[in-house]
């Protein structure tokens, strides 16, 4: 596959819960993913924009893989000003020399508990409030220059998460111009297989974020012991990629099988170990999946 790897530094300075760690400086943070081997990051919390974040990587010899959007969004779909944060966002990523806005909707108090069992009754999007969703996503994709793309990221503990709110979504992208972004943890939270959706969604996935889930904090997140997203971050459901859940090299089998170009970014949410230890063991999995597939 022709890809690139790349890492999301939320391990280092978490966007959810800030707590969870002490505040790195993103020269830090991008000397650490240079060192290990990385050829580009999203964008991050306590991270310059611009000609500054241009500048920066440029210095390290990375690229600014993707930049990542939430929109806010309730029961009845995204709410007013979504699409005005969704451009000024674009225009940010393009101001800096990203590559892929990665759009996802925001976590919301209504859906919030049922993180990881939307199948037991949570409360769900109507058809008006995708079509919204696919409309702006379209607007995106023609508003990106060339060598821009824009990616839905679906999320857990949002209103899609589920397979089936990840295919009702991803029915509509085609016509938009916008691809899917795979994210296979959250798609595990969601309840569904990465490497079924994969092969199901084919070239539709344009991005891809590698994340492993612990299957033993996703059990106590099922079952109530765990109630909402931010719990299961403070319990580490996001593990080293490698180590859960996941089936790392039928994921690389399946991009491989579609042809699959573009970035694989490894993302940890939370570790309970150094973030650059977890970045390293991260680097390391996905790329002994790679070497798999040559030999």
């Amino acid at each position: 596959m022709r890809v690139s790897i790349g890492c999301v530094p939320i391990v280092w300075n978490n966007v959810d819960l800030p707590d969870l760690g002490p505040p790195v400086p993103h020269a830090m943070i991008l000397d650490e993913l240079a060192r290990l081997g990385y050829q580009g990051c999203q964008q991050g919390r306590g991270f310059p924009t611009g000609d500054e974040l241009r500048a920066a990587l440029e210095q390290r010899g990375l690229r600014l893989a993707e930049w990542y959007c939430a929109l806010e969004a309730d029961a009845s779909g995204l709410v007013d000003g979504a699409e005005e944060v969704a451009r000024a966002t674009l225009d940010h990523l393009v101001a800096s020399g990203g590559e892929v806005l990665v759009v996802a909707i925001d976590g919301s108090p209504e859906r919030d508990p049922w993180c990881g069992r939307v199948s037991s009754g949570a409360p769900r999007w109507d058809g008006p409030a995708y079509d919204r969703l696919a409309r702006l996503l379209g607007d995106l994709a023609t508003a990106a220059p060339d060598g821009v793309r824009i990616a839905f990221h679906p999320h857990a503990a949002t209103w899609i998460e589920a397979p089936d709110e990840v295919d009702a979504i991803a029915a509509q992208l085609p016509a938009t111009g916008a691809g899917l972004c795979l994210d296979v943890g959250h798609y595990l939270v969601g309840g569904g297989d990465p490497v079924e959706a994969i092969r199901r969604h084919g070239s539709l996935i344009t991005h891809v974020h590698a994340k492993d889930v612990d299957l033993a904090v996703l059990s106590r997140l099922r079952s109530g012991d765990l109630v909402g997203f931010n719990d299961a971050l403070r319990g580490r459901v996001f593990t080293e990629l490698g180590n859960g859940a996941l089936d790392l090299g039928g994921m690389a089998e399946a991009l491989e099988s579609i042809g699959y170009v573009g970035w694989l970014m490894v993302e940890q949410d939370s570790s309970w170990m150094p973030p650059a230890d977890a970045a390293e063991i991260g680097r390391r999995a996905l790329r002994r999946a790679l070497a798999a597939l040559d030999a």
